[in-house]
């Protein structure tokens, strides 16, 4: 596998950290354990198997990742709560030119779900989008249904702003999305607010 310096982002509790081949057990392990928790709510065209995850295809897809973070069109990281990968989030999707804009996703360990891990990583993420990648929209897409995803954008007072009909397809089926959005100007405003609440020790 190609090395590549790693990025490592740093929250209150969490630390968001690009993967490599070495968490490959620890990832392998999660996502075995944690799989019924997780394959509804991931984009699959209809008959097509779920994405394979020996460790050739793990290797393989944190070497993409890296690519597309040297060329600036996405950033994936493993959550990591002290040494233990409990999930991930990406930005993804970048457009530049006229858009500046991203679509941030995320999956946690389900052991691990209702603790404020997945809202504090995606304040992160918003720091690192706005203020040293110069983004200017971010869009978190959710499926109607999935309430424990769309609790994290209400919890961090993201702006609902609508549903597209049949936006993304999932496990095979296209399926309705509740758009959320947060731009830097809104960002400018509740940064404060965000970090004093996510990022520091009450």
């Amino acid at each position: 596998m190609a090395r590549f310096e790693p990025l490592e982002l740093v929250g209150w509790r969490v630390t968001l950290r690009t993967l490599s081949e070495q968490d490959y057990e620890a990832w392998y392990e999660v996502r075995t354990r944690c799989r019924d928790w997780l394959l509804p709510w991931e984009p699959r065209p209809v008959g097509t198997p779920p994405t394979a995850e020996d460790r050739a295809s793990f290797v393989s897809r944190c070497v993409a990742r890296e690519r597309e973070r040297q060329l600036g069109g996405g950033y994936g990281f493993g959550i990591f709560l002290a040494e233990r990968l409990v999930g991930e989030i990406t930005l993804s999707s970048i457009q530049r030119g006229p858009f500046q804009s991203g679509f941030l996703g995320y999956w946690v360990d389900q052991e691990m779900a209702g603790r404020g891990l997945v809202p504090e990583s995606v304040v992160v993420m918003l720091r690192f989008a706005f203020a040293v990648l110069g983004l200017h929209r971010i869009e978190v897409a959710i499926v109607p249904r999935n309430r424990a995803s769309r609790r994290v954008a209400e919890k961090l007072g993201l702006r609902e702003e609508g549903v597209a009909l049949r936006f993304l397809e999932i496990d095979g089926r296209w399926e309705d999305h509740v758009r959320y959005a947060m731009t830097a100007e809104e960002w400018a405003e509740r940064s404060a607010e965000l970090t004093r609440t996510w990022l520091h020790a009450p």
